[in-house]
């Protein structure tokens, strides 16, 4: 009998096709990359998710996050997100958060979930998340940064401890070292980032990256990266198969 995953099941069998069906997965994130990751989690069949991002959409959204259209704009991200994948699969258990991660942020992770995707775009709270992720003993995959790229040919799966190139990258292998965490899951870029040259940058701070004045995130220039939308994407959808395939396999 024909559904909306038969065709993933003739690759992986119906006993794998049960396993994503009963997974969970929590995705910190909704944007360029995020949004991406939800997207192909739920058409391959994940049926538990755990949604957490603080924003709205906004109109620069639309060049590059799925879930941002004329419509959309202004409505949180996690209830959109939820709506688009019920829409693909009606029998999917959807829990949202319409909030930030940051150290204090208890309720949202227990010995239930199965994988965590980190695409959050502060450094703070993605370093939290690696560690709370490594207390839990939760498989976790991180993003790196796809801001200023253009070549998504050039994504790689890795360990933290074996990027290059990526700024943000290298202040992660910094961070995560000083709290002793041996090894990270990472997609990152090889791509040399572009330097912008943008006289209206200040008028986007608002969705500045990098907002938190923290000692850390001090490292990494403070402007609004340029983004398409064939590079965060495809980076989503690389995280979104790494979890498919750790979880099956």
């Amino acid at each position: 009998m024909q559904n909306q995953f038969s065709r993933t099941e003739l690759l992986i069998g119906k006993e794998k096709l049960k396993q994503l069906h009963n997974a969970k997965v929590a995705v910190f994130g909704i944007g360029g990359v995020g949004s991406y990751v939800v997207e192909g989690l739920a058409r391959v069949g994940i049926g538990n998710f755990i949604l957490v991002d603080k924003d709205v959409v906004d109109l620069t959204n639309i060049n590059r996050q799925i879930i941002a259209t004329r419509k959309t704009i202004g409505r949180p991200k996690v209830e959109v997100s939820k709506e688009r994948i019920l829409e693909i699969n009606p029998d999917a258990n959807v829990e949202i958060f319409q909030k930030f991660f940051i150290h204090d942020t208890k309720e949202i992770l227990d010995n239930t979930v199965d994988y965590i995707v980190d695409a959050i775009d502060t450094i703070t709270s993605k370093i939290e998340l690696v560690v709370r992720a490594n207390e839990l003993n939760i498989p976790i995959i991180s993003s790196m940064g796809t801001g200023n790229k253009l070549d998504p040919t050039k994504f790689e799966v890795t360990d933290i401890y074996k990027t290059s190139v990526c700024p943000l990258a290298k202040v992660m292998r910094k961070e995560l070292r000083a709290r002793n965490i041996k090894a990270l899951k990472v997609v990152y870029s090889k791509e040399e980032p572009i330097k912008l040259n943008n006289t209206n940058n200040t008028s986007l701070q608002n969705n500045n990256i990098l907002s938190e004045n923290t000692e850390c995130e001090s490292q990494i220039k403070k402007q609004v990266p340029g983004s398409v939308s064939f590079v965060p994407s495809v980076a989503g959808l690389i995280i979104a198969g790494e979890v498919i395939k750790d979880i099956i396999s």
